[in-house]
């Protein structure tokens, strides 16, 4: 697992699509790129599995890994939750563990963490800009959050 949540790593580009997750509570939001990296686009949103106990893969985590090797990515982008003061707290713990579990069941395609803070605020007002309301809105505030997750991180890159 690599963790770009502090800033980008010097990292050689490796063109192909990459997978942006936005871990929520109760649903993942999951946005895919062009092989060039240059825009993300929604493409599901996954109820969460938080039923699944011990070796068992929860259904979440097969459903995601299932959408990478569809989509060939030669890299996932999961969003960490930190505070606006940059400090990591129970979500983060949370999204950490999950990312280790999530990471083993697709590997050897790398898993990336990075700084999420204001994505899904973002996506909620860019969602509402664009006349999206009510119960529309819930189901896809989830891919909208992975979208700013994505292409944030693309952006970066180009830099």
């Amino acid at each position: 697992m690599n963790d770009t949540a502090n800033g980008p790593a010097p990292v050689q580009w490796v063109r192909g699509r990459r997978l942006g997750i936005d871990l929520g509570k109760a649903r993942i939001g999951v946005a895919v790129c062009d092989p060039d990296g240059l825009l993300a686009t929604p493409v599901a949103t996954v109820r969460r599995d938080l039923k699944t106990a011990g070796e068992d893969i929860p259904s979440d985590i097969r459903e995601i890994a299932e959408t990478a090797r569809e989509y060939e990515v030669v890299e996932i982008i999961v969003g960490l939750p930190v505070t606006l003061s940059g400090e990591e707290g129970p979500a983060a713990a949370h999204t950490r563990a999950w990312v280790q579990r999530f990471a083993d069941h697709v590997s050897p395609v790398p898993v990336t963490l990075t700084d999420e803070r204001m994505t899904t605020a973002v996506a909620t007002r860019r969602l509402n800009e664009g006349g999206v309301r009510g119960r529309r809105k819930r189901s896809i505030v989830d891919q909208a959050a992975a979208v700013e997750i994505l292409q944030h991180w693309l952006d970066q890159r180009r830099r």
